[in-house]
């Protein structure tokens, strides 16, 4: 593991693997950090012989996840309701009962991980993956923000195929949401054991307030993900997903019912990147597109189109029909609780808008002159469009439309 001369003189303080900052430290700072030292020697060897397997009260289920360091981990998971308490600790490994240093050495192949115990009834596994894609950079496997290493890679750590199935589903929806450059590159793999970290390592965040803040602000965590996610980082799960059945959880059962995976809206850095000037300008500044100049206004494929933002589903070729306006055009939705309709008094008269409900994207506009059983015509612009031919459904992650068409 590579580690500058300033960061080694920090981590004999944050007692915490490589922890470099991007700026100079006054020396009270240095100080402060150091006053841990000594906790952290003494209790070295205090809890690293603890296992904790796949173990759960009758009520309760357990998740493991990697994201880099575990202080952050822990905090986030924490905040979640239904969730009763999160144990760092260090997951894989070449060696049993591992102590801190040997993991921080990189040597033993240990990754720092948490183990989240909760309450099927009440929260999902689907929301704590919600929560674990907006805590990590799920791109990069070398390490996690200013951590750097196999030991500190982002990995989930499943317990059942009811768990598996479920985070494959989740990693590829946002693998396929055009929000990172990058391909996402966090392992999925069975869970074999978890040796519980030291006792200081345990909430360190409510135990020592000021020095987490000041290693978690400095690490760059959050600057990525406020970059990264934008206003998307503060939104809540769709509680209206409906909660994994308790026996799913709890064991091996296969998956029914297969919840849906969750949209939203990119940083506006990330839509420019990935959007051509017009699908910027009729998405994101309400333009329109010239009529019978555009991709989608003929194409008579079998498919459904999806937010060229967000990626999710909004019509589908079975409710397309000519129309000859020269714009693609539907008599109804394919979803139409991802359909926002807005009033929009840009000309002289009030029209109705069409937005996407998650990717919040200008698609068109909806009018009542639209054929039977109706009677009402969605004008789209091509630009704010994906198309996904029936073929290619199950690739892309909409395989629940297959049968539709």
């Amino acid at each position: 593991m590579k580690m500058t001369h300033f960061t080694h003189t920090l981590k004999q303080g944050l007692f915490h693997c490589s922890r470099p900052l991007k700026a100079a430290i006054s020396l009270s700072a240095i100080v402060l950090l150091a006053a841990c030292s000594n906790n952290a020697d003494s209790a070295a060897n205090m809890n690293s012989d603890t296992n904790i397997n796949n173990s759960a009260s009758s009520n309760m289920a357990v998740a493991t996840f990697a994201g880099g360091c575990f202080w952050c981990v822990e905090a986030e998971f924490e905040k979640l309701n239904g969730v009763s308490k999160v144990i760092s600790g260090y997951s894989g490994g070449t060696i049993k009962h591992p102590n801190y240093k040997q993991v921080a050495s990189g040597q033993t192949r240990h990754i720092e991980a948490v183990q989240v115990h909760y309450d099927p009834s009440v929260i999902s596994y689907d929301a704590l993956l919600f929560s674990f894609w907006r805590q990590i950079n799920p791109t990069d496997n070398g390490g996690q923000f200013v951590d750097r290493g196999m030991q500190y890679k982002p990995v989930i750590f499943t317990h059942n195929s009811a768990q598996q199935s479920l985070a494959k589903k989740s990693r590829d929806a946002l693998n396929n949401s055009g929000r990172y450059d990058s391909s996402i590159k966090t392992d999925i793999t069975p869970f074999s054991v978890f040796y519980q970290a030291e006792t200081y390592h345990q909430d360190y965040y409510k135990k020592n307030p000021i020095r987490y803040k000041f290693y978690r602000f400095n690490s760059g965590r959050d600057q990525y993900l406020e970059k990264t996610w934008g206003e998307d980082l503060k939104k809540k799960y769709m509680k209206n997903i409906t909660v994994m059945h308790h026996k799913q959880a709890m064991n091996e059962s296969p998956i029914r019912d297969s919840q849906p995976p969750v949209y939203s809206k990119p940083s506006d850095e990330i839509i420019k990147k990935k959007l051509t000037a017009l699908q910027y300008h009729v998405t994101q500044d309400e333009g329109t597109e010239r009529p019978f100049e555009n991709k989608y206004w003929d194409n008579q494929e079998a498919g459904i189109y999806v937010d060229i933002v967000s990626g999710e589903p909004l019509f589908s070729s079975l409710h397309k029909y000519k129309s000859g306006t020269g714009w693609p055009s539907f008599y109804q939705t394919l979803k139409d609780s991802n359909i926002v309709i807005e009033t929009d008094f840009k000309l002289i008269y009030p029209r109705s808008e069409v937005r996407s409900k998650h990717g919040d994207s200008h698609l068109g506009h909806m009018f009542k002159d639209g054929p039977e059983p109706t009677g009402l015509r969605y004008c789209i612009n091509s630009a704010s469009l994906r198309f996904i031919a029936k073929a290619d459904l199950k690739k892309e992650g909409y395989e629940m439309y297959a049968n539709l068409l």
